[in-house]
């Protein structure tokens, strides 16, 4: 196993225990539950937006499973938090690119802008895995669509404008 190889291995254990925006938002804007049938992962995710409604206030999530899945709500949650939505698009466009090439590498660009997440590249190598790394994703991707329709959706006149 390459020097690479074992440092990635290492971000993800750590990222695992580490488990940052672990817990519940009393209040959030949007909710989702997940689950991979495959494994028994599973997350609960929320989120709070800002005010202006472009940024994550809070994300948290509550859940169990692999290291793998843990690991990558944990970074994703700690990259994301207090990011402007359209971050969280960019990221994880990314993010489901590297999952969906099949272990090969990537850009320079795409390893910077995913930070620790990057070490998942190697997870991607193993199909079965994959559905794992993309749990939390999802999971958020879904929380922020309903947080954003129910944003636009108090924040419009009678009339269907904002």
């Amino acid at each position: 196993m390459s020097d690479l190889e074992q440092m990635y291995q290492q971000v993800i254990l750590d990222a695992s225990r580490e488990r940052y925006g672990e817990g519940i938002i009393g209040d959030p804007d949007g909710e989702s539950f997940q689950v991979n049938p495959t494994c028994g992962d599973q997350v609960n995710m929320q989120v709070k937006l800002a005010d202006d409604g472009s940024t994550f206030e809070r994300i948290a999530w509550d859940g169990h499973g692999c290291s793998i899945s843990q690991a990558s709500i944990s970074i994703m949650t700690q990259m994301l938090e207090g990011k402007k939505l359209d971050d969280f698009t960019q990221l994880y466009d990314a993010f489901r690119a590297m999952m969906d090439n099949r272990g090969h590498d990537i850009s320079d660009e795409d390893a910077d802008l995913l930070e620790d997440a990057s070490a998942f590249q190697g997870v991607s190598k193993f199909p079965a895995r994959i559905k794992c790394a993309l749990l939390g994703w999802m999971a958020l991707r879904a929380a922020t669509d309903q947080a954003v329709t129910a944003y636009d959706e108090s924040h419009s006149d009678e009339g269907g404008e904002k």
